[in-house]
């Protein structure tokens, strides 16, 4: 288990995340098919030349999948009683093959869970960026997490 429990968090606490990925055609491919969304952006480099992106985008689920999971490692492994939302979700810039992404958690809220006193809600505002440092995706995660046992 490398995720924290609830007591071990501070307010303004920021984890940069080791893992990094770069992105390929088979990821973009696979969410697209596995998610069954046909758009051309995606998927026809011929319409994603002709955009004003000139080139294939990456499917922004795979981006906040990946911003998710990422950060996992450091956050709720172990610890997750269940992820209670997330919100905010924000794509400011794309992402394209050949791009490697990397994250940052900044641990935006803390409290008690009124009904669960074996829990604790941690907020974490998590940010992917690219290799030029421009943030992709950044969003709020709302977590249920285990307390300490005694």
């Amino acid at each position: 288990m490398t995720g924290r429990f609830y007591e071990e968090w501070a307010l303004g606490e920021r984890l940069v995340h080791p893992l990094r990925r770069t992105v390929t055609e088979t990821d973009n491919l696979l969410i697209s098919a596995l998610t069954h969304n046909p758009q051309p952006l995606h998927l026809d480099a011929v319409a994603a030349g002709a955009s004003e992106f000139g080139q294939i985008l990456v499917n922004g689920t795979f981006t906040f999948a990946l911003l998710v999971g990422v950060s996992v490692a450091e956050t709720t492994l172990g610890t997750l009683i269940a992820n209670l939302g997330y919100d905010r979700v924000k794509m400011p810039k794309p992402v394209f093959i050949g791009d490697t992404l990397r994250a940052e958690t900044l641990l935006a809220e803390l409290r008690e869970s009124k009904s669960r006193p074996d829990a604790g809600i941690v907020v974490f505002h998590h940010k992917m960026f690219n290799q030029r440092d421009e943030c992709v995706c950044e969003c709020l995660r709302t977590a249920l997490l285990k307390r300490r046992p005694s």
